[in-house]
Parts: C-alpha cells; structure tokens; sequence
C-alpha cells in the first residue's frame, strides 16, 4: 500500500468509497432525531423522509397531557401517506418478485413494499447502525427470509444484473451522483422493470439554487440536484418517465404543522421558503426500464 493510500481512511471499507460518503455515513450513524424516532414507535415503521396530505389541525388543541402524542401521530400519519403513495406505484408485483430499496434508512418502505405485495425486499445503506435496527425490525415482525438490509453502496450493491422487477429511492437521491445511480438501477432492474424516486429537486425555471436549497444543503450535508438532471440522467441510463407528480403543494401541511411542534429542528422555515418561492419541488417520478 502506497504512504498516500494510508492517509486516506477510505480505502478501509469498500463500501464507503470517498470522505463524502464516510461525513455521510457518520452522520446517519450517530442521528437519533426524534422526529424519526418518535414517529416510528406509533406503529414500528420507522422512516426517514417528510410527509404528504391535509393536516388534522386539531391535534395542536385539546388536552395539553396528550397533545405530544396526538402531534407524534399526526405527523407520522402523514409520512405513511408519503410512503404509501411510493410504494403503490411500484407494482403489480407478485410474491415471487425481488424489489431494492436504495438507501433503505431504518426499513420503513421496504417493509410497506414486502406488505403490500409479499415480494422479497433488499435494502442497502451505508450507514451501518441503520441496517443493524432495520435487521432487527425485520426479525421482530417475523419477515426476515423475505427482508434484508445490507452494508452496501447505492452506486454499486454488488447484486446480480437483471435481477430485480423494481427499486426506489426516498429520498436519497441527493447524496449520489445520478449519473452513477441511474446507470446502478438499469443495470439491476430487468427490462421492463420500474424505477420510482420522490425526492426534492431545485426548480431550473427558478435560475440557481436559492439561499434557502442551500441552507437544507447544510443541514443535512448532501447536495440537491435540478429537476432537469433527473429527467436527463434518467433518460441517458435507459430508464423513461411515465408517471410525475408534483408533491410540492401536498408537503406544504406537514412542514406548517413540524413548524408549530416541540419535534422542529430549526430546518422547517428553509423548507417552506424555498417551496413558497418556487424555488424547490417535491417530486415523485416512476420510469420504466426499457
């Protein structure tokens, strides 16, 4: 091994791959946000994205001893909306079919997936703690020959081409290189097969990303791409769009309610500012391996 190769902590893991992705893995490592941990224990799943739908604004009224709980399950009521509505666009599959989750999180899709259909589910995430609880999570709801996490790279998990009849990411797509992730999803889905991301996206018609994109930037240490890049990038590695929705106006309600509630983390008026000024979408895009 070269001195210059010993310098550098990434060459100890293959699956971490450059600095970025070990500041990444890091911080999903030690995160114990209770706006995901909270919201998970209502009902086991556990997710790591935003939520859609109309508010129930009556749970910031009533009894003041059971407003917490009333907040924690309203907010992850709408981040099950969010989730459903990704899944649903995934079939139909059979039981019989094998479907990845890129970027897996703590498993909430995957095991959305594996109950809607019955279908054998993969997830991969570079951060190790997360795959250990979704593993876990698995094992206690007795579908762990059908759902499994792994320590792996989205850019290159290792599975066999053509071996997979859909995949997603929720939101995670910010973290990678599209180029590299949409030429890793054709190469795993057989033709045919279905891709489906929801994600936020800069608004090209906006011009640069605004002050309020960077800020969410910060905070979460990733880098959000332009709605073009991810048509362009789809389009180049052989997967074409056939569904879009645009979630923007969905979302909106569920960072007005974070906002108000003891579960805020200082990043909730970046998102509403950069949604407001049209300078950021919410997006679920499905496209066919063709």
């Amino acid at each position: 091994m070269t001195p210059h190769r010993k310098e550098l902590p990434v060459t100890a893991n293959p699956v971490l791959e450059s600095l970025y992705q070990h500041a990444v893995a890091d911080y999903w490592n030690a995160e114990r946000n209770p706006v995901n941990l909270r919201l998970g224990e209502v009902d086991g799943f556990y997710h790591h994205h935003y939520g859609i739908g109309d508010v129930d604004w009556s749970v910031l009224e009533g009894p003041a001893e059971t407003k917490e709980k009333r907040i924690v399950t309203e907010l992850h009521r709408l981040e099950m909306v969010q989730a459903e509505t990704l899944v649903a666009r995934l079939g139909p599959l059979r039981s019989e079919d094998r479907v990845m989750d890129a970027g897996s999180g703590r498993g909430g899709s995957s095991f959305l997936a594996n109950l809607r259909y019955g279908c054998h589910v993969e997830g991969v995430s570079i951060s190790e703690s997360q795959v250990a609880f979704a593993n876990e999570q698995a094992r206690r709801r007795g579908v762990a020959d059908k759902v499994r996490f792994h320590f792996r790279n989205m850019l290159d998990t290792g599975f066999e081409t053509g071996s997979f009849q859909a995949t997603w990411n929720n939101e995670s797509t910010m973290y990678v290189e599209l180029a590299l992730l949409f030429a890793e999803h054709a190469r795993l889905l057989r033709r045919g097969g279905r891709y489906v991301c929801i994600t936020g996206c800069y608004n090209d018609a906006y011009g640069l990303p605004s002050r309020a994109i960077s800020q969410i930037n910060a905070h979460y240490i990733c880098d959000i791409h332009s709605r073009s890049t991810y048509f362009r990038e789809m389009v180049a590695n052989r997967l074409v769009p056939i569904s879009v929705l645009d979630l923007t106006a969905a979302t909106i309600p569920y960072w007005e309610l974070r906002a108000k509630t003891h579960l805020a983390t200082g990043i909730e008026q970046s998102f509403l500012d950069a949604y407001k000024n049209g300078s950021f979408q919410y997006l679920l895009i499905a496209a066919d391996r063709v």
